[in-house]
């Protein structure tokens, strides 16, 4: 009788090893895309329990964005380009010429780091922001981009005139100074259906 020869086997008991540990290096090195929304910070939900009432606004105090599923855009009763509106949301929010058309402003008390009062004239203004239905989400958001930067070119203006830097570099509690100078007043009404 001859005798077979005996195959040898490969030691497997490793190869779950080495798998996970190939997992493992994937997951550490990959990247993963995390989705990013606007941010805005929204106000307190109502007491149920007290009755509200509409918040009036002068008209001076207003100004209406409106953007239109063509994408146009009209600002204070105006079609305007998009490289426009910047410049007219600043024009607003500043009123430098203190024009009765636009908005009010209120001496205000700030409260600084060192602990002195800062009396600065806060605007009163509110950017209305209002689309359609049927508006593009590119549209909108670039539409928002440039309200926000009108926002904080303003506050970089003020912060390197009172502070000597930008925005982004001054302390916490110099940016919330400068914050309460200029707050961002933008407010996103729901879309409307036009047809």
């Amino acid at each position: 009788m001859a005798k077979s020869k005996k195959i040898p086997e490969i030691n497997a008991s490793s190869q779950a090893d080495i798998a996970f540990t190939v997992l493992i290096f994937f997951l550490v090195v990959s990247t993963m895309d995390i989705d990013t929304g606007i941010v805005r910070v929204l106000p307190p939900m109502a007491d149920p329990n007290v009755k509200q009432e509409d918040i009036k606004v002068k008209e001076r105090n207003l100004l209406l964005v409106f953007v239109s599923g063509s994408g146009n855009i009209m600002a204070g009763g105006k079609v305007i380009s998009l490289n426009a509106l910047k410049d007219k949301a600043k024009e607003f929010i500043l009123n430098p010429l203190d024009d009765e058309n636009l908005p009010e402003k209120k001496v205000t008390d700030i409260e600084m780091p060192d602990g002195s009062k800062w009396a600065y004239p806060v605007s009163e203004g509110v950017i209305s922001l209002q689309n359609t239905r049927d508006t593009s989400y590119q549209r909108y958001i670039e539409v928002q981009n440039e309200l926000t930067r009108a926002f904080n070119e303003i506050r970089d203006e003020l912060s390197k005139a009172h502070f000597g830097k930008l925005f982004n570099d001054l302390e916490k509690e110099q940016q919330d100074a400068i914050a309460k100078a200029v707050p961002m007043k933008i407010s996103e009404a729901e879309p409307q259906n036009i047809k």
